[in-house]
């Protein structure tokens, strides 16, 4: 049946009509909407007359490569890195470029993005399978078109796949150098609009806010570090009467938050942190307690380009000392650092021979002599021709804030945000720009988030007080980082409560695939450990101390979903005859004695102490809880388990099997009730006597 009607119908009488015929009509009334067309972007160039070279920089800035993928610049328009240019500015000869496509397909749509000097483009021509030339496009206009464009030529559709399209130039027609941001073709004819890529849901109403006069002055305000418990703030300073040496270079200072949640009284945080040379936090630890800081500090006062670190004792911090990079070198006068919440990842922002442009983003490792890999890449996802600075790895790990102009946006240079998609670090998700109402048109930069995720602190010129200042943004849903924990707590003596130095370490137990461990230091006369773990894991919590035995503890948060601070105090015990623990984190196939890959850790634990200890002799005693009327094969199910560990201590530490005994005591030692499951979880356990040592 075919429905026909006029203009001078009623919307409504329409819509009536459908209806009646069991059908639903979308009408768009005024302006009429349409997706955006599919478009494929050069994938490889396959040849071109010549090439801007940038003497001052080894990578491939304003080469032809800069032509393939989608644009780099458009919509907005000016000169870019990230864009071809023929070598010459204003020349009389002719310039091309050719390029080829992944998909050759019959086209209705050229599109050129000229970012720069446009109107230059005199002929576009296209090859198919046997390289055949045909025009598809020759320009008439004369001279200056617009300081920028993306031109969409529509045109009859080929008949012929297209392979390849050549772009012919006359330099000389638009005065300066010409760039091409991208070139593609669509089987489609409705004009290709380009468009910046937005993080999701942005709300119509960010607000800015600048912390005020206890934070910003006259002078210039840059590189904030939040501490991930959110309460104190380190920046650098520029230029302030109170800052040290005869220059008044960059200084360290720090602000704490008030009870009513604004900013005290910014202070120069003083030496040794602050010398005569230019001085910056780049990452502060989980704990507050550990800052690392650009540059090498040398006992002379001066200093060399790197990384390092400095830790905090009763009496303020310590000198800082050089973390070592393998291989570390910076071809740029700026670099800035970050550290992952684990301890054991360090992105760096810095110009090397491999570099895409000037400064890209590099990942290096911590190997277990406490040297920082040799620097990889990030990619081409993530780097660009232009510089890529200021990076930031969230609480969760996965989520990386950074600055560039390399990728569409509105200013100087935008903040971005990308999400790490596996473990080499080097595969990320496609950069989002977080929107013009924190970017703007200048330079924004130093994105900083505490674990909470609350808000954000940046560096921004727009609206400051003087030069750049920092500002505070609530963040919302789409840039958020993954939800977080901070673990908390004291290290004390089980019997008398006294608290004692330890290592924390916490340890992944349901992730074959990351056995991550997270390592922090307990110190009484600092204060708590504390360290940030995403959710949704369960992780082994336990401390180390020569002499006693830790009292290691699960932690589940794999159905938590939102921010949490958790208080946990470790009970140490100390290693003396009779001293009998709970192996909270042994676990076994349900009504089985097979022994699960989460229990290694813990069982681990006791190899070493029985190594410490070579006379040490123990027994282990299984437990079940009351379930079940055969109370004979709760004896034997506690038995087997008992005997599954001597086993593993066995066979795994080559423990003398002597030195142990086991025991199955089945249902007949409950600690707890056996009314419900949670306290019969309880009854169900191993625990570890020690017998002589």
């Amino acid at each position: 049946m075919i429905f026909t009607f006029q203009s001078t119908y009623s919307i409504q009488a329409v819509i009536t009509t459908f209806y009646k015929f069991g059908l639903v009509i979308f009408l768009l009334i005024g302006q009429c909407v349409q997706a955006q067309p599919k478009v494929q972007w050069a994938s490889k160039v396959l040849a071109f007359s010549s090439e801007r070279v940038d003497a001052n920089s080894p990578g491939p800035k304003y080469r032809a490569i800069q032509v393939i993928g989608s644009p780099n610049k458009l919509p907005q328009t000016g000169e870019s890195a990230c864009a071809w240019s023929p070598a010459g500015a204003d020349t009389y000869a002719e310039e091309f470029i050719k390029v080829g496509f992944e998909t050759p397909t019959k086209i209705k749509q050229i599109c050129i993005g000229e970012n720069f000097n446009a109107g230059s483009v005199i002929r576009v021509l296209a090859y198919d399978s046997l390289d055949k030339e045909y025009i598809l496009h020759e320009n008439k206009e004369d001279g200056l078109v617009g300081k920028g464009r993306m031109w969409n030529i529509i045109i009859p559709q080929t008949e012929f796949k297209v392979f390849a399209i050549k772009l012919i130039l006359a330099p000389a027609k638009v005065s300066g150098y010409n760039q091409i941001d991208a070139i593609g073709i669509s089987e489609i004819e409705l004009p290709f609009e380009a468009k910046i890529n937005h993080a999701k849901d942005i709300p119509k109403d960010v607000t800015k806010e600048n912390l005020g006069r206890t934070i910003n002055t006259q002078k210039r305000e840059v590189a904030p570090i939040i501490t991930p418990d959110g309460k104190t703030l380190f920046f650098t300073r520029e230029g302030h009467d109170m800052n040290i040496g005869k220059t008044k270079r960059q200084d360290v200072w720090v602000s704490k938050i008030l009870p009513d949640g604004t900013w005290g009284e910014a202070e120069n945080i003083g030496s040794p942190i602050n010398t005569d040379e230019h001085n910056a936090v780049s990452t502060i630890s989980a704990d507050g307690k550990t800052i690392y800081l650009v540059n090498v500090y040398m006992p002379d006062g001066t200093y060399r380009p790197g990384l390092s670190k400095s830790k905090r004792n009763k009496l303020g911090w310590d000198f800082p000392k050089e973390e070592r990079i393998n291989d570390y070198y910076n071809l740029n006068s700026y670099t800035e650092f970050t550290i992952a919440p684990n301890g054991k990842v360090l992105i760096m922002a810095c110009q090397r021979k491999d570099s895409k442009g000037d400064k890209d983003l590099y990942v290096s490792f911590l190997n277990n002599d406490g040297i920082w890999s040799k620097p990889v890449n990030l990619g081409a996802t993530i780097n660009t021709a232009e510089n890529e600075s200021t990076p930031f790895i969230a609480a969760d790990g996965r989520t990386i804030y950074f600055s560039t102009a390399g990728f569409p946006g509105y200013g100087d240079s935008d903040i971005f945000l990308s999400r790490r998609l596996d473990s080499t670090w080097t595969k990320w998700s496609e950069p989002e720009n977080i929107g013009n109402l924190i970017n703007t048109p200048k330079w924004d930069g130093y994105f900083t988030i505490p674990a909470s995720g609350e808000f954000a602190y940046l560096s921004s010129e727009e609206r400051s007080i003087g030069a750049e200042d920092i500002f505070r943004i609530r963040l919302f849903p789409s840039i958020k980082p993954e939800p977080v924990a901070i673990i908390s707590g004291t290290v004390v003596n089980a019997f008398d409560k006294r608290p004692i130095a330890a290592n924390v370490m916490m340890e992944v137990l349901n992730d074959s695939l990351n056995k991550e461990t997270i390592v922090a230091e307990f110190n009484p006369d600092t204060g708590e450990y504390k360290m940030v773990v995403p959710l949704k894991k369960s992780y082994s919590l336990n401390a180390s101390k020569k002499g006693f035995v830790s009292i290691s503890e699960s932690l589940d948060l794999t159905k938590e979903r939102r921010f949490r601070e958790i208080k946990k105090n470790i009970n140490l015990i100390p290693v003396k005859e009779g001293q009998t623990m709970i192996l909270n984190n042994l676990f076994f196939e349900q009504s089985k004695y097979d022994i699960l890959p989460e229990s290694y850790s813990e069982l681990n634990r006791i190899i070493e102490l029985m190594k410490e200890y070579q006379s040490m002799q123990v027994i282990i005693e299984g437990h079940t809880d009351g379930s079940g009327d055969d109370i004979m094969l709760n004896v034997k199910l506690s038995q087997n388990r008992a005997n599954e560990v001597k086993k593993y201590l066995v066979e795994n530490g080559h423990i003398d099997p002597a030195r142990i005994q086991t025991k199955g005591w089945g249902q007949s030692k409950p600690i707890a009730s056996n009314s419900t499951e949670e306290t019969r979880k309880k009854n169900r356990r191993v625990e570890f006597t020690i017998l002589k040592l």
